[in-house]
């Protein structure tokens, strides 16, 4: 899935965020407004995680989709 496509279905997507990283916040999903690189931000802040694997865990959710 590439970006346009998350930021234009963010609505529908943004459920399926929440199921996968469960420690974001109504607050984080906001700021995050569908972009790739806010969600791979919130995901390494929340979970104490390197830029990199927050990236992987993003491009395998995407392939997942």
């Amino acid at each position: 899935m590439n970006t346009d496509r998350i930021e234009g279905n963010w609505k529908q997507i943004k459920g399926k965020v929440q199921e996968q990283w469960g420690k974001l916040t109504d607050d984080d999903f906001d700021v995050i407004a569908g972009r790739r690189e806010q969600l791979a931000g919130k995901i390494q802040e929340r979970y104490g995680i390197a830029k990199d694997e927050a990236e992987r865990q993003v491009r395998d959710w995407e392939k997942r989709l």
